[in-house]
């Protein structure tokens, strides 16, 4: 069997995980450079709030006290999810991350008859222990799990506990509920051109024939088709698995034409990459650079440039990154451009370990490489002892346009010791 947590308005939680104030209050989040809303808790979705409202039309609501807006705070919720994440593994048989707030658990040597003590026991703890409240979903695949923790969240009889057989008197009559496009996996158009064939519920999926389905749809869906009658079909990617790019990108808070401000940015969007890229033993043989301009803003003029520079060998080197970085923003920037966004990319990556050596390597090269190899490491263990940023190759503007705008963002009460919660 296995389980899929999910973290129950997961930002919300946290912010109120610090704030007991904010209970019973409507609270949204907002996303980057406080845009719009990608976070809303139950009072706040109770007012008609959708996902995505742009922040400038809630301003009434805000003025009238009737909301609290907060600014995203991605320090804080990322360590919450661990947080999340190391109770799972201490009571579980281990932990799947799916998502910053879904984790598939597994439940690898319990009995059917305790699985739901065991699944309230571990609700319970995760609560006590971190304060963020949860939704359990067990079931013999991943997808009936997904559909499991949609029916424990979203009807109270469960108490947000759903456990999900194949063979259970519950089972049949639940999956005629889940329509199709609820089902993990089936978007949109696939569910158009399924109800063409009379299907339009999770139960009519099951009852389908596998291998007709792929040879009409995919062996994708045969796989959802698969896992909904309870046979595992589905296996997660690992989650160590080497990404095969790297990117680094940010919205600006400002539109801005200002050289330096950019050139910074990218720096930093650069350097930010390098040590992904360190952390997964990694090399890349290229660097990609692009620059957006606002394409809502048709009365400014219009320039989405892109370069790729190849570096001379592979490398993880920071400043080896930074001078391709610099080198293709420079081949790309044009003045009198109002850009909005940025970003950094590290192309053909490859495992450091299997990298090969060149013909022309002497012992210079060779020592000159273990001295870079040393100082990075270095660099990496000052930046995660002391906090990321604390030590980099040239710093920002204090007040450049590419910073985040987070106007309202609340302490990163468990990562910074100048942020503490203080008791009085």
């Amino acid at each position: 069997m296995i389980g899929l947590i999910d973290c129950n308005n997961f930002y919300v939680s946290c912010e109120r995980a610090f704030q007991p104030r904010l209970e019973g209050v409507p609270v949204g989040v907002l996303s980057n450079n406080d845009g719009c809303v990608i976070a809303r808790s139950n009072e706040l979705k109770a007012l008609g709030v959708e996902m995505g409202t742009p922040a400038f039309e809630l301003r009434p609501l805000l003025r009238q006290r009737r909301i609290e807006l907060l600014s995203s705070n991605y320090e804080l919720y990322g360590d919450m999810s661990s947080r999340v994440q190391q109770v799972l593994e201490e009571f579980s048989a281990g932990v799947e991350p799916y998502s910053i707030d879904e984790m598939f658990v597994r439940f690898d040597g319990f009995a059917p008859e305790q699985m739901h003590t065991h699944a309230q026991e571990l609700f319970t703890k995760v609560r006590r222990f971190t304060h963020i409240p949860i939704s359990i979903g067990i079931a013999p695949t991943r997808t009936l799990a997904k559909l499991a923790n949609r029916v424990a969240k979203k009807l109270p009889i469960y108490g947000g506990v759903c456990v999900l057989r194949a063979d259970s008197e519950e089972y049949e009559p639940l999956l005629r509920q889940v329509t199709l496009g609820d089902v993990w996996g089936v978007g949109r158009r696939l569910v158009e051109r399924l109800a063409l064939l009379g299907l339009r519920s999770a139960w009519d999926l099951t009852q389908a024939d596998p291998k007709q389905i792929r040879q009409r749809f995919s062996v994708t869906l045969e796989r959802t088709c698969l896992e909904l009658k309870g046979i595992p079909s589905i296996e997660m990617n690992d989650p160590d698995e080497a990404r095969q790019r790297i990117m680094t990108s940010r919205s600006f808070g400002r539109l801005t034409d200002n050289r330096q401000e950019i050139q910074q940015a990218i720096r930093q969007f650069a350097q930010r990459s390098a040590e992904k890229l360190r952390r997964q033993d990694g090399l890349a043989r290229a660097v990609y650079v692009f620059l957006k301009t606002n394409r809502h803003r048709p009365d400014l003029p219009q320039y989405s440039p892109s370069a790729v520079v190849e570096l001379p060998q592979p490398t993880d080197n920071s400043r080896y990154v930074l001078h391709a970085a610099s080198q293709a923003f420079a081949a790309i920037y044009r003045p009198h451009y109002r850009f909005m966004k940025a970003g950094v990319m590290l192309l053909d990556l490859v495992d450091a370990n299997r990298a090969q050596l060149s013909l022309l390597d002497t012992p210079e090269s060779q020592a000159q490489r273990e001295r870079n190899d040393r100082l990075m490491a270095t660099l990496d263990t000052l930046n995660h002892k002391m906090g990321r940023g604390t030590v980099t190759f040239g710093r920002p503007s204090p007040k450049a346009a590419w910073l985040l705008r987070c106007a309202n963002r609340t302490p990163r009460w468990t990562t910074r010791w100048d942020e503490l919660p203080l008791l009085r």
